[in-house]
């Protein structure tokens, strides 16, 4: 996107692969800002076009808009993440979600497990019955 030029939230939407309502979102939750012009559109600069790249992907991967504040805190949202390394706030939010799915993965496991032995429990009582 050559300099000064910006983008309407609809063209944006489609550059990134996102949906207008996904972009508001994003300005809701602080991630992203916009301009507005004199019939209320929004505008996207070059900085913020490259911001809502970086908020898209990283919510992709599976982090949260929280998990992805503690990312534009730390001015890792600034320049594309394909083209730059990686920055120092970048792996704690990261680490943090992996062990929270990990846990609801041993919790979902757990119950499974126990439907599982459940329904186990159910079709032998069900196969004496009609057998009886």
């Amino acid at each position: 996107m050559p300099e000064g030029q910006t983008m309407r939230i609809g063209e944006l939407a489609a550059h990134i692969g996102a949906s207008p309502r996904a972009l508001r979102h994003y300005e809701q939750q602080g991630l992203l800002t916009s301009s507005r012009g004199h019939n209320g559109y929004r505008f996207y600069d070059r900085d913020e076009v490259t911001r809502a790249a970086n908020v898209k992907t990283l919510l992709d991967v599976g982090l949260t808009s929280e998990d992805v504040r503690q990312h534009a805190e730390s001015g890792c949202l600034d320049e594309p993440l394909d083209e730059v390394g990686h920055c120092d706030g970048e792996l704690a939010p990261i680490q943090a979600r992996l062990d929270t799915l990990d846990e609801l993965i041993a919790r979902l496991e757990a119950v499974r497990e126990r439907l599982s032995e459940h329904a186990r429990s159910v079709e032998a009582s069900l196969n004496r019955t009609q057998r009886d």
